[in-house]
């Protein structure tokens, strides 16, 4: 099988069940953004894979849950609106992101002001797959009407407030300094 088709030299690509849509189509830039999150998750493990730390194999296999979960995500957003998606996303995996975020939470200082993204590579990576989940959340709202799984939203709401957790809890375990936001600058 061959990388390139040609098939998208013209602006279209096709979503799921072959339907030919310009490539700056709202579903695209959607599932597109999710791609982007995904890779950026990438970028913060591979900061990760030269650390070590008590629990950092418990760590890797979350992250890499969420990268696939992520990728099916953007499965359900490219598949038009009354079409069976193959791979669904389910409460449960909205409760699991929950979960984490409380576990990881209880064993980080409360928050009594704004941070910057900063510290470590890999937390200031996890910043940015947040704020890239943000945008693909913004996107996903644009299409409420057409997706065919309202958790799509409120699982990429979550999963920012998962990646901003696991960033701070980075830093913690590898000595990252949190730099708080100086409002009076």
């Amino acid at each position: 099988m061959r990388i390139y088709t040609r098939s998208g030299d013209k602006g279209q690509t096709s979503l799921i069940y072959g339907q030919r849509v310009p490539k700056n189509d709202v579903r695209v830039e959607a599932y597109g953004t999710c791609d982007e999150a995904n890779s950026t998750i990438g970028t913060a493990l591979s900061h990760l894979r030269k650390e070590d730390w008590t629990d950092k194999a418990a760590f890797m296999q979350t992250m890499e849950k969420i990268q696939t979960i992520l990728f099916h995500v953007g499965a359900e957003l490219a598949t038009p609106k009354g079409k069976d998606v193959t791979w669904k996303l389910k409460q449960e995996h909205i409760d699991d992101l929950e979960q984490q975020i409380d576990s990881w939470d209880q064993d980080l200082a409360p928050l009594k002001n704004f941070i910057l993204p900063s510290g470590h590579e890999a937390s200031a990576a996890l910043h940015l797959a947040r704020t890239v989940v943000r945008r693909a959340e913004r996107l996903a709202v644009t299409l409420e009407e057409e997706l065919n799984n309202p958790l799509v939203i409120s699982y990429l709401n979550r999963l920012s407030d998962f990646l901003f957790v696991a960033a701070r809890y980075i830093n913690k375990k590898l000595g990252g300094k949190e730099t708080p936001l100086h409002p009076d600058v």
